[in-house]
């Protein structure tokens, strides 16, 4: 069987075929390649329009409309089950859309999945290896699906290998790997063919807190350094909203809100204003006190207790319906002061992006509420997608791997 790579399954066994180089892979890659970040108006290269999944009766991704362009990260936000996964799917070619059009690097990945296998980089939400074999074989075998040998190929395996932060631990075997290691590595094994876009399915699931911050910075260099467009699934609020440049809200297969974090809290954030004071902490500081001084003032609606840094109390206060602000913020003063407070905040406080996304949900569905992104939607049973993975099944469809006998698989 013979894949994009140029290479023939042979009992199990990939062999080199006859697809000769591509001209990329002759010459040897500059390590850390800086590109330029884009222009504003720059053609997008995720393009979907009206992209419809239906599985039987159930319809898992509704007229999707949605355009991703290079140097950002986009994050689509939304529970498990909510359309994320099989969205990706269509879009890498894995998965045929019921209708709709779908453009990814100007290309069909209906008609042309292998071109675009070829440009975008992917890390599915369980990436797996080879454990047997160290992180640096297990990038060499991917150099030689997409056609990258010789100094070439070490080259690009030495500079994504970098780029992930595991140099050091790029010849031990994969099977001493951390949660978090394996997920750079999944990074650094999608970046060998130095995609276009790279598309990452809940990068940070049981990831510990450290490997996570570690995880969301390399994402912004990935963007900054090579310019390249970063779709990235989630249904972790907090990392969306730190990492992402625009941010698309997913429930029940449709997007129903579009735009920067702050263009959606403008949108869907409460229309009362809302003020975050900080005050020292100290032996002498009684906060549930001071809590109950804020609640007192006439111009406070609510008063809420703000998850406050090492060394401070703080509080969220909901200014009054037509209260003006700058008000409020007198009265606030007036208690730290006659408190004996030594204040370290008084900010403006934005609504937060799950305050957002429940707003959203909740106008859309005409509900007074909605679940969090974090808890999963039922939607009833519908085929699961041959997503594949290695060590896991993989689609008759991709073409890029050892098959379809449950061994790895590479897009």
């Amino acid at each position: 069987m013979a894949d994009d790579s140029g290479l023939t399954e042979t009992g199990g066994v990939a062999v080199p075929g006859p697809v000769p180089p591509s001209p990329g892979a002759l010459a040897a890659q500059d390590a850390r390649r800086v590109h330029p970040r884009p222009h504003t108006g720059s053609a997008p290269v995720i393009r979907t329009r009206r992209l419809t999944k239906r599985y039987g009766d159930l319809i898992a991704v509704d007229r999707l409309d949605l355009e991703v362009h290079r140097g950002e990260i986009f994050g689509l936000l939304g529970p498990n089950g909510a359309g994320k996964t099989t969205t990706i799917l269509m879009l890498l070619g894995l998965s045929e859309p019921s209708d709709g059009d779908v453009s990814v690097v100007g290309l069909d990945p209906t008609r042309n999945p292998l071109g675009v296998k070829r440009r975008v980089g992917y890390l599915p939400d369980n990436a797996g290896f080879y454990g047997s074999m160290t992180g640096r074989q297990n990038l060499r075998y991917t150099a030689r699906l997409n056609r990258l040998r010789g100094e070439s190929a070490e080259a690009q395996i030495d500079d994504v290998l970098a780029q992930v932060g595991l140099t050091d631990r790029a010849d031990t075997r994969v099977d001493t790997y951390s949660r978090g290691m394996r997920q750079r590595l999944g990074i650094a094994d999608a970046l060998v063919k130095d995609p276009d876009v790279l598309i990452l399915d809940e990068p940070t699931i049981a990831i510990d807190p450290i490997g996570v911050a570690e995880m969301l910075e390399l994402m912004r260099q990935l963007v900054r350094e090579r310019g390249m467009a970063l779709l990235l699934a989630s249904h972790l609020l907090d990392q969306v909203q730190s990492v992402c440049d625009r941010v698309g809200i997913f429930s029940a297969g449709r997007l129903i809100a579009l735009g920067t974090v702050e263009e959606l809290a403008n949108r869907y954030g409460d229309r009362q204003a809302s003020v975050t004071v900080g005050v020292e902490a100290g032996p002498d500081v009684d906060g549930p006190r001071i809590a109950e001084a804020f609640a007192a003032l006439p111009e406070i609606a609510a008063v809420e207790r703000d998850g406050a840094v090492p060394g401070e109390l703080a509080w969220d206060l909901r200014v009054g319906q037509g209260v003006a602000e700058a008000q409020a913020r007198r009265a606030i003063l007036r208690v730290v002061l006659e408190q004996g407070l030594l204040l370290t905040r008084l900010t403006r406080a934005a609504p937060s992006l799950e305050q957002v996304y429940r707003r959203a949900v909740a106008q859309r569905s005409g509900l007074a509420s909605t679940p969090s992104p974090a808890q999963p939607v039922d939607r009833g049973r519908r085929p699961s997608p041959r997503k594949g993975g290695r060590g896991g099944s993989s689609s008759s469809r991709d073409s890029a791997g050892r098959g379809t006998s449950g061994r790895r698989r590479r897009t």
